[in-house]
């Protein structure tokens, strides 16, 4: 069974790499910008470079399909990158042929707000994919940089699944229908990026679950499970949206970014700013066993269950990292 998580933003360290390989991860999409801009994500790439040659037993940069066989043959977890805005390709197009030779691989049109291709979830109104979005989105297409729409509003999110001549991704986001927080989707999104080919990763983020840091493994499951029966098990897998040892400053950054002066708490609050607590079944990246089990334990065959925990995302990565 592969084990491949569809996105975490942790605060990477020599113990999260070593969890990673008690827990079995055998690929991980990480995040690597959120709001910067080209410059300053060639920085991260650099502080990357760093730790692979740090950690050579522990890790290295993924960029086909094929290094997940290499990281379960060699005992190490293949990292691949994906950025939550478009801000690094700022307003050039040329920047997403750029990047991608640089080994990004998924970008998000959107990140909550308005951005130059797509409007993002938390917009009151959604005029969908840009003309720039479609050009991009065209681009993107031609060298193998997966569309990704975690945080995009629904029209746009539509749209970006019908324009898009690839399969694009919702890599951590859960149903709507299951827990009504604003960056979970709902059935006729779902529907669009299913029908379209498409995959979607389920999140662990808290405040994208049911009863948030309460909510059960159980529940958690059946959702999955209410999922493939809809849409087919097939375009899911996991998105853990792990944020691990991360300061609550971090989650400011996500939220507010460069774009207000104002605190803007998201889907948190005055009252609770900060990260939310994590629930007991899923802490770190040694316990996805109990997601494995949690989906068996609903039904799930043995073969759907390795489809879920990395099978599906496999086959995605290696039909749509290669250009057309």
């Amino acid at each position: 069974m592969f084990l491949i998580d569809g996105l975490q933003y942790a605060n990477w360290s020599e113990k999260i790499f070593r969890q990673m390989r008690e827990g079995g991860v055998d690929a991980v999409h990480v995040t690597i910008a959120y709001h910067e801009n080209f410059r300053e994500t060639v920085l991260n790439f650099e502080a990357w470079n760093r730790w692979f040659e740090q950690y050579p037993d522990l890790i290295f940069h993924g960029e086909w399909a094929s290094d997940i066989d290499k990281a379960r043959e060699t005992g190490r977890t293949a990292v691949f990158f994906g950025f939550q805005n478009p801000s690094p390709i700022e307003d050039d197009i040329g920047l997403v042929a750029v990047l991608h030779k640089l080994g990004a691989r998924f970008m998000q049109l959107s990140y909550n707000n308005q951005s130059l291709l797509a409007t993002g979830c938390y917009e009151a109104e959604d005029p969908g994919i840009t003309r720039m979005g479609r050009q991009v989105i065209k681009e993107m297409n031609r060298v193998g940089l997966v569309v990704d729409m975690s945080h995009s509003a629904d029209r746009s999110t539509i749209e970006a699944a019908d324009i898009s001549q690839r399969p694009i991704a919702i890599t951590h986001a859960n149903l709507h229908s299951w827990q009504p927080a604003l960056r979970n989707k709902r059935n006729d999104v779902v529907r669009a990026v299913t029908q379209n080919g498409g995959m979607m990763g389920f999140s662990l983020y808290p405040h994208h679950l049911k009863g948030k840091g309460d909510c059960t493994v159980e529940s958690f499951c059946q959702m999955v499970a209410d999922a493939a029966e809809a849409f087919g098990v097939d375009h899911f897998g996991i998105g853990s949206d792990l944020c691990q040892d991360q300061p609550d400053s971090v989650v400011e950054w996500m939220r507010v970014g460069r774009w207000s002066k104002e605190i803007d708490y998201g889907e948190g609050s005055a009252n609770a700013p900060g990260f939310p607590p994590m629930p007991a079944w899923f802490e770190d990246n040694r316990h996805f066993g109990n997601i494995a089990d949690g989906l068996r334990a609903v039904g799930f065959s043995g073969d759907e269950v390795g489809k879920l925990m990395g099978g599906n995302w496999y086959r995605f990565f290696a039909e749509n990292f290669r250009p057309l």
